[in-house]
């Protein structure tokens, strides 16, 4: 079942400056540019692009607060411009910059207010609050006001506000920006959770770990248009892209030389080695590991900015 559907859909913005003591011109920008996909029930979908690729526009025409310029679009079976009181029924929304709770009081009130704004049920809203409570750690934090609360804190606060209604989607937009390496991997384990119980999750963010772990899809936007749409082992390979094995030795040695791998860098004691982002890493960490005195091994991955770039040729790939 279809449960987003977007068809040739376009969204354009004027944009007016001077020319001149007394003169204006007006030029017109297409944000998004004949897109076309679909979402079906229940599927976790990584929705990115470089910044101004079209991304916030597009989601903010499925939650109904842009109208399309052109093209067909619905979201849970109504028309998101039209009908956004039901939409809103139907969806949950989570901005990494921006919060839905209220500032100056406690979790707990926040959370009675949405109850009240989507009447919501108290056997329902008692169940899922208790979920979302349990599974976000959120107990202690209860009767803590928002504005007291760390920025993990208040995203794992806004997680569980967008849910407490069922939605049947849920967009995340950047919902891991700034968090610790602990918050982000409870966000991610709850994520996981959701979109296994059948929540359909259409996820932008910056950090490609979040889609190589809760997204079995990846669509790439970039000036208003679908550039991609498959798995990111496909991104990867389309792109050509490469992730770095960051090796701290125990004391300096030559450039290490492993099949499959290419020193891009050394300082004194710490190497940067680049190998292909669709191969897993385990084969190469264990080779280091085997042949090499370590301190320390990490693996990072390439910027999405990097990896559209390579798509176009724009970077060198060796």
């Amino acid at each position: 079942m279809a449960l987003i559907e977007l068809d040739d859909v376009a969204r354009t913005f004027t944009i007016r400056s001077k020319a001149g003591r007394f003169r204006r011109t007006r030029r017109e920008v297409r944000a998004v540019d004949g897109l076309s996909f679909t979402v079906t029930a229940g599927e976790c979908v990584g929705y990115i692009g470089p910044n101004g690729a079209g991304k916030s526009t597009t989601i903010k025409m499925l939650t109904g607060i842009l109208v399309p310029s052109g093209g067909r679009l619905r979201v849970a079976g109504v028309d998101p411009a039209r009908d956004r009181v039901r939409l809103a029924r139907r969806i949950g929304v989570v901005f990494g910059q921006r919060t839905t709770l209220w500032w100056d009081l406690p979790l707990r009130d926040s959370y009675e207010l949405a109850r009240r704004i989507y009447r919501i049920p108290d056997q329902r809203y008692r169940a899922n609050l208790d979920r979302c409570v349990e599974l976000l750690e959120l107990g202690p934090l209860l009767d803590t006001p928002v504005r007291q609360l760390s920025l993990g804190q208040r995203m794992r606060g806004d997680l569980a506000v967008a849910l407490l209604h069922d939605p049947r989607v849920l967009y995340l937009d950047e919902p891991t920006i700034g968090l610790d390496v602990v918050s982000k991997t409870r966000v991610r384990e709850f994520l996981r959770e959701v979109n296994a119980q059948g929540t359909t999750v259409l996820l932008t963010t910056h950090d490609l770990t979040d889609i190589e772990q809760l997204c079995g899809r990846v669509m790439v936007i970039d000036h208003g248009r679908l550039v991609h749409d498959g798995d990111l082992a496909g991104l990867h390979a389309v792109g050509g892209s490469e992730r770095t094995l960051v090796v701290d030795l125990v004391r300096p040695a030559p450039p290490i030389e492993l099949p499959g791998a290419r020193v891009v860098k050394v300082e004194g004691a710490r190497q940067w080695l680049a190998f292909p982002a669709r191969q897993s890493a385990a084969p190469l960490v264990a080779a280091v590991a085997e042949r090499y005195p370590l301190l320390d091994l990490s693996v990072r991955e390439p910027a999405i900015e990097e990896v559209i770039a390579r798509m176009y040729g724009q970077v060198p790939t060796g």
